[in-house]
């Protein structure tokens, strides 16, 4: 396996840091090496944050952010502009929480539609949580989109993270954006 590093982009409380806790704790329950980290200053909450997660099938020994990744997830929209994929490997993909098309979004994003992946992982969160709280639903959409890490993995690290009424209702975030991501 080549190591593969994923970007989360969110605002201050939305859980993008979590998100990334939780993936790399996934990768662990499947026997691969993994490591996740933040990169925020003295953000408040609904200030931009970035997440990093990367996962290997060895020890992960790089310690620095993640500056050309395979994949980013992005959490809030409202937070895509101009600078938003740099960095992203030839032929990365991005999964976006929306409810525009992959085709609307491909071209505000710059690039090609087969690499882009959407999902209203808000409408899923409030249905299931009663909140907009979309980290651990869009590891559902990340899971289906990359395969690198197995649905079932994600779902027992969420539930290792959470008690286990929230844990449930997570679970279930996560299952429905697994299914919904187009």
């Amino acid at each position: 396996m080549i190591m593969e590093e994923a970007r989360f982009h969110g605002r201050g409380g939305q859980g993008a840091v979590t998100a990334a806790e939780i993936l790399a704790v996934a990768a662990g329950l499947q026997d691969k090496h993994s490591q996740a980290f933040p990169f925020f200053g003295v953000e408040r909450r609904g200030a931009p944050v970035m997440s990093f997660c990367r996962i290997d099938s060895k020890p992960v020994r790089i310690h620095q952010q993640v500056y050309e990744p395979g994949y980013i997830i992005i959490l809030d929209a409202s937070l895509i502009n101009a600078n938003i994929t740099k960095g992203l490997k030839q032929g990365g993909k991005a999964i976006v929480n929306t409810k525009k098309t992959k085709e609307e979004l491909a071209s505000q994003l710059g690039l090609a539609p087969a690499n882009v992946f959407v999902v209203d992982a808000t409408g899923i969160a409030l249905k299931n949580l009663g909140r907009p709280i979309v980290n651990t639903a869009m590891l559902g959409a990340f899971s289906k989109v990359t395969g690198i890490v197995e649905l079932d993995s994600v779902k027992k690290a969420v539930q290792q993270r959470f008690p286990a009424k929230l844990a449930e209702t997570n679970v279930k975030a996560v299952e429905d954006c697994f299914n919904q991501v187009k």
